[in-house]
């Protein structure tokens, strides 16, 4: 079956968020309608729409007039078996201690490190991500530094492959929450996947806005590789949950908008300790003050 896709920009998430929502109402309707804020400092939205067959692309080209969006651009994606082709393209990930795997290369995980089995269909967050390698790696130095996380948070987990990282090496269990309730599940199984079952926590919350997570605090560590706009919103919670003396690996932050994050956090107590970038991405290290 043939997939669409309908592309354009809008100047502001209220004007992004009305046009997703107007789109819904085309027909033939979209399989699936995605509003994203663009990180590239220009302050504007993404509107992403996927069809099943063609679209109404003169519906498509009046909303975009009402709601002040670019034209949108339609096209039509070739039939690909996604999941093959991911498996083809992507090779285990080692970071650290850590082996990052599909069941498909089960055969070259080495007698020696910490195996996480992530599905090549969950492609964010296997470790490929320059985001996500750089937590796993972030997390592997501290360990090498003598640091154990007794209590543990991993704030927008997806495939939770941070908070199994850490299980791994630290005796207790880790918090895992994600504010979309199917990420929610796919953590769930991932931690079933890799046996960590009551050693992973997944629960559906928005930052730290979950009875369970709040209970657990203060946190030795706090994972949150989300993006630049939703970590600087969460800095203050992230104060009040990271325990004196605790780290916060913080990702999902572009190069040019580290330092930002970093003067954010500062004025909340926590301080950059390390940082590391990997291509476009950076990934800081901070710790609260004691």
């Amino acid at each position: 079956m043939p997939t669409f896709t309908a592309l354009t920009t809008s100047p502001g998430k209220d004007s992004a968020e009305a046009l997703g929502e107007a789109v819904e109402a085309l027909v033939p309707e979209p399989t699936g309608v995605g509003v994203f804020e663009i990180e590239d400092e220009s302050g504007l939205w993404e509107v992403a729409c996927y069809f099943s067959e063609a679209p109404d692309e003169a519906g498509l080209a009046l909303l975009a007039t009402i709601h002040d969006a670019k034209p949108f651009v339609v096209s039509e994606l070739p039939e690909t078996d996604w999941v093959a082709k991911v498996r083809r393209e992507l090779s285990p990930v080692e970071a650290g201690r850590f082996y990052v795997y599909g069941s498909h290369d089960a055969h070259t995980v080495p007698e020696v490190c910490e195996p996480l089995l992530i599905e090549a269909a969950m492609a964010f967050g296997t470790g490929h991500h320059g985001t996500t390698l750089g937590c796993l790696r972030a997390l592997d130095r501290l360990d090498n530094a003598g640091v154990v996380g007794n209590r543990v948070v991993d704030i927008g987990c997806g495939t939770a492959v941070l908070a199994m990282a850490a299980a791994r090496i630290w005796p207790n269990p880790v918090m895992a929450s994600d504010i979309d309730e199917v990420a929610v599940d796919v953590a769930r199984a991932n931690v079933a996947a890799n046996h960590l079952e009551g050693r992973v926590i997944c629960v559906q919350a928005e930052g730290f806005d979950a009875q369970v997570l709040r209970e657990a605090a203060p946190y030795d560590l706090i994972f949150a590789n989300i993006l630049k706009g939703p970590l600087i919103d969460l800095a203050p919670d992230m104060a009040s949950n990271l325990a004196s003396g605790g780290y916060a690996i913080l990702s999902g932050i572009l190069t040019g908008q580290a330092d930002e994050v970093i003067s954010v956090y500062a004025r909340n107590g926590i301080n950059l300790d390390h940082r590391e970038d990997i291509g476009e991405w950076s990934t800081l290290t901070l710790t609260k003050s004691g």
